[in-house]
């Protein structure tokens, strides 16, 4: 291994109701790696990223987290079947292809962080 490989990265996400947003992303389908009061590392397949117990509403109202999947259409139904979106109040829309050559779908947390959930086309 050479001293500037990298393992992985991970963002942190924020979070207005701490205990909401990780009911939420339980919801949606992600696994509690591990948990404290402050932080949630949560994951699905090979990502992860960090629920945090921090919240400023400039920040979540421009914080985009970007999912690339390989079954978009998939995703959606799965976020449907969920529910997540009548039980959180929150909202979404479906997959739609887009110039720059993804298929996504938008949904947004409880604390207004939008996920742009993608395949390539």
């Amino acid at each position: 291994m050479h001293t500037l490989d990298t393992v992985e990265i991970k963002t942190f996400v924020p979070a207005r109701d701490y205990a909401l947003s990780q009911a939420f992303y339980i919801g949606l389908g992600f696994d509690a790696d591990w948990a404290s009061d402050e932080l949630t590392c949560f994951r699905h397949g090979g990502t992860s990223f960090l629920l945090q117990n921090f919240y400023v509403k400039e920040l979540a109202d421009n914080f985009m987290m970007h999912l690339v999947v390989a079954d978009v259409d998939a995703w959606w139904r799965h976020v449907e079947d969920s529910g997540v979106i009548e039980r959180y109040g929150v909202r979404g829309s479906p997959p739609q292809d887009q110039s720059w050559g993804m298929r996504d779908f938008v949904l947004f947390d409880p604390s207004g962080v939008l996920w742009r959930i993608a395949q390539s086309r």
